[in-house]
């Protein structure tokens, strides 16, 4: 690893983790569910909210990023830290899922990706070197290598196609990112203690999967992440890839599964040894309505609630639940008034990152498998509440 960032595990239970990393803003503890800022910002939510709600750590978007307003502005003024008033670690990713999500926009070839941008439809280039010297530009603390994310469904063969052209791209990102250290130019890299974390892909095919682990592994990067999941395959098939793929990953270094997922997939996926996770789910569904909850979804739009002086969740501390009704917060739904995403984003990302604290506390406890079975008798994704 860098000398900036580093990785302990403190206390297993099972093969559930309980850890810290260092990065060079800040340490955060593990296990972890990083808040998506696509554009540099949580969609609905000021810094100091996400502080308050105990965010350690964001995801911002190297594409969108690339795209607007450019890294090369990001980079003028100091990185992205500076940038967007964020004093606290952040992860970027490479852009990769935008190569699978915008098939339609692209083509790839051994070299990278050409594609139109979805802005003003000029014509734009990204290439595992490109990626990782704009990431660099940006400065944040993890910086992701480029991949391409193999969809669902897909045969053996063309998983391998994709998963052998994410190897070598790792070479290329790897090889790129060291060159950049090496340089030590400001301009270049606004955040010298940024870490590169490589990237497993392979499908749903377990030997392709452990074939990945061992080649991305060879090529030595700060830590790994699995991706090309939760990408339309059953939920019982992502968990049971995921789980089978971090026994093969490193044990001293985080795991990380990008994309995922519900509630119930993180607490299944902890017991995985899975470490850090990040989802735009809480936040787009709280845009659209629903409200997590310790018993399921909620769907304020429902006019059942029109009237309902409850909290969404009675048992939740979060600012929303402490001051607000059922009630309410249809009323402002239905106005499409901008405080709904407001409120029903923080309730989402508390209760997100309250899970993962009573995640944490229960493995230092040593009582992580009695917490999860408590937690799949009340939560059920299927259950209107």
């Amino acid at each position: 690893m860098s000398d900036t960032f580093s990785f302990e595990v403190s206390h297993v239970d099972g093969r559930a983790r309980r850890g810290v990393f260092k990065t060079p803003h800040g340490v955060v503890n593990t296990p972890a569910f990083l808040p998506v800022g696509t554009s540099a910002a949580v969609k609905g939510l000021l810094h100091r909210d996400l502080e308050g709600l105990g965010a350690e750590i964001v995801l911002a978007n190297t594409y969108h990023l690339f795209l607007r307003p450019g890294d090369a502005l990001i980079g003028g003024v100091g990185g992205l830290h500076r940038f967007m008033g964020w004093s606290r670690p952040i992860l970027t990713d490479s852009g990769g899922y935008q190569v699978f999500s915008l098939s339609g926009r692209r083509t790839l070839d051994e070299e990278g990706v050409r594609f139109r941008s979805h802005l003003d439809g000029s014509e734009q280039v990204l290439t595992p070197e490109s990626a990782t010297e704009i990431q660099a530009r940006l400065g944040s603390d993890i910086a992701m290598a480029f991949d391409e994310c193999t969809p669902f469904p897909v045969s053996v063969d063309e998983a391998r196609v994709s998963m052998e052209r994410t190897h070598r791209w790792a070479r290329r990102s790897r090889t790129s990112f060291l060159e950049l250290c090496e340089s030590g130019a400001p301009e270049r890299l606004t955040n010298p203690g940024q870490a590169q974390f490589g990237i497993i892909q392979g499908g749903v095919f377990p030997e392709l999967r452990r074939e990945s682990v061992e080649r991305t592994v060879d090529v030595g990067f700060e830590a790994y992440a699995i991706g090309g999941l939760s990408v339309g395959e059953p939920t019982t098939q992502m968990r049971e890839v995921a789980g089978q793929t971090a026994a093969l990953l490193p044990s001293d270094r985080p795991r990380y599964l990008m994309g995922v997922g519900m509630p119930d997939d993180l607490v299944e996926m902890v017991a995985c040894g899975i470490d850090m996770f990040d989802c735009v789910l809480p936040t787009r569904n709280a845009r659209n309505g629903q409200l997590l909850t310790r018993m399921g979804p909620l769907n304020i739009k429902q006019a059942r609630y029109a009237k309902d002086t409850s909290p969404v969740d009675p048992e939740c501390g979060c600012y929303t639940c402490e001051r607000f009704s059922r009630a309410y917060l249809r009323h402002l739904y239905v106005a499409n008034e901008i405080t709904s995403a407001t409120l029903n984003t923080l309730h989402n990302l508390h209760f997100y990152l309250d899970t993962m604290r009573q995640i944490g506390e229960a493995i230092v406890f040593g009582s992580f498998e009695t917490f999860r079975q408590a937690f799949h008798q009340t939560f059920s994704r299927r259950r209107q509440v």
